[in-house]
């Protein structure tokens, strides 16, 4: 019996050819190169701020990213954190745990190591890189991509709080089937927003540049797993079973900044505007990851641009979004498990206060490839095994995954439905060209 519920292995570099292997070799340098770009161009402006402090402070951050370069690229061991930071002894503690998981196969190193596990480390010592060089510790380097992909996204951005403005002014008069349609309209613009990912294209531009809405109805066969019926039915019957005293509550995971995120403001709103919900929850990360995943900075910044951009709609999209912040009706959190090494199966014992929080959700909304990475393993799955079965006993809540495929494990497929793609497109599940909306009940 326990051979059957063994785990499959963890994607990793070890696997020559590998996706994992590709972008420990290729992509993770390129973007650590392009974080010591960043930090070399804004040279001027720490000494402007800072004087030579401010400058001292840059070589050294620089040094100590060309070195972790230096050290990934020769697969060398992994090391424990030196800073001082609150995460430092989790992070060395889950070290020892992968020394463990090696049986004296070596020490864990950048390519021997799982995928998941050192491509996380590379952002946290990109942190420590900076936190533990003051006074250019609290500096984002990813935040310039962030924001221009925020502004090149522009009219995608215009083209989405127009049409919600619009459908707002009458979503009172919507029938249940027009506001269904309306919600799967959103997930969708939400689900494909995630294609805007920088990480991704290791920091090269990807924003959303036409309008979200117009190609929707072309993208639904590029769904694998569609699941938006079972969240309609979740959010309704929730609303039926609410009393007065219990507030129907959805939690969305973030990911990305810039367009995607604007969107998920946008469907959080929907959701609130048209009573499916009446409190919206937002987890972000609490330090720059993943280059385009959305801090409190970003959040509150994004929401700022729009306030004060000269579109209409845009401003009172920001305008109203401010209020539900101001009102309690969102809530903003960024708990310090989402930058840890860990998948979500352990989150109950590593971060119980974080389990028990999304314990009181009726739904959780898991945005973006990594999450999906995080909820099944990152292993080595069938693509028929259920969703259910990978999330490996994480079921604090009833939870969706908002996903375009950009890395190489997907789950609960039809049985032939992956090999059939593959046959055609060997590249499917990295190209973000599919995605999935994929519901477990946690039941």
């Amino acid at each position: 019996m326990a051979a059957a519920t063994a785990l499959p292995v963890s994607l990793s570099g070890r696997f020559k050819g590998s996706f994992a292997y590709f972008t420990i070799k290729d992509r993770l340098p390129q973007i650590l190169t392009r974080v010591i770009d960043t930090l070399h161009r804004h040279k001027n402006e720490f000494f402007e701020e800072h004087g030579e402090k401010g400058v001292e402070a840059e070589k050294r951050a620089i040094s100590f990213l060309s070195k972790l370069r230096n050290e990934l690229q020769t697969d060398k061991p992994v090391t424990p954190l030196e800073d001082e930071l609150p995460d430092a002894a989790l992070w060395n503690q889950y070290l020892d745990y992968q020394r463990n998981l090696s049986n004296g196969n070596g020490e864990p190193s950048w390519f021997q190591s799982p995928w998941l596990y050192v491509e996380c480390y590379m952002y946290r010592r990109i942190h420590a890189a900076l936190a533990q060089n003051p006074p250019i510790d609290n500096f984002d380097v990813f935040k310039e991509g962030k924001a221009q992909n925020f502004f090149e996204s522009q009219e995608a951005v215009i083209a989405l709080c127009t049409y919600f403005q619009e459908l707002l002014k009458n979503i009172k008069d919507l029938d249940e089937k027009q506001l269904q349609e309306e919600l799967f309209k959103l997930l969708q613009v939400s689900l494909w927003g995630n294609k805007c990912d920088l990480s991704f294209s290791a920091g090269e531009g990807s924003s959303q540049k036409s309008s979200p809405l117009q190609s929707l109805e072309n993208m639904i066969p590029y769904i694998l797993v569609n699941d938006m019926e079972k969240l309609w039915s979740l959010l309704v019957n929730a609303k039926k079973r609410n009393t007065e005293k219990s507030n129907v509550r959805v939690d969305i995971i973030l990911d990305n900044a810039g367009f995607e995120f604007v969107s998920d403001l946008v469907l959080a709103d929907f959701l609130l505007s048209s009573k499916l919900a009446d409190e919206v929850h937002f987890h972000g990360k609490s330090i720059p990851w993943y280059v385009s995943d959305t801090t409190k900075d970003d959040f509150n910044w994004t929401i700022k641009q729009l306030q004060s951009a000269n579109h209409m709609w845009m401003s009172r999209c920001g305008i109203n979004w401010e209020g539900n912040l101001k009102k309690g009706v969102w809530v903003y959190h960024d708990h310090m498990f989402w930058t840890l090494p860990h998948d979500f199966s352990s989150m109950a014992e590593v971060a119980p206060d974080l389990y028990a929080d999304l314990q009181k959700s009726n739904l959780l909304l898991f945005k973006g490839d990594l999450n999906y990475r995080k909820l099944t393993g990152d292993r080595k799955w069938e693509y028929t095994i259920p969703f259910h079965q990978a999330l490996n006993k994480f079921h604090p809540a009833p939870l969706c995954s908002l996903r375009t495929l950009k890395s190489d494990t997907q789950v609960g497929l039809k049985p032939g439905q992956g090999e059939q793609i593959q046959a055609s497109e060997p590249e499917w599940m990295v190209s973000g060209k599919y995605g999935v909306v994929q519901f477990d009940a946690a039941l």
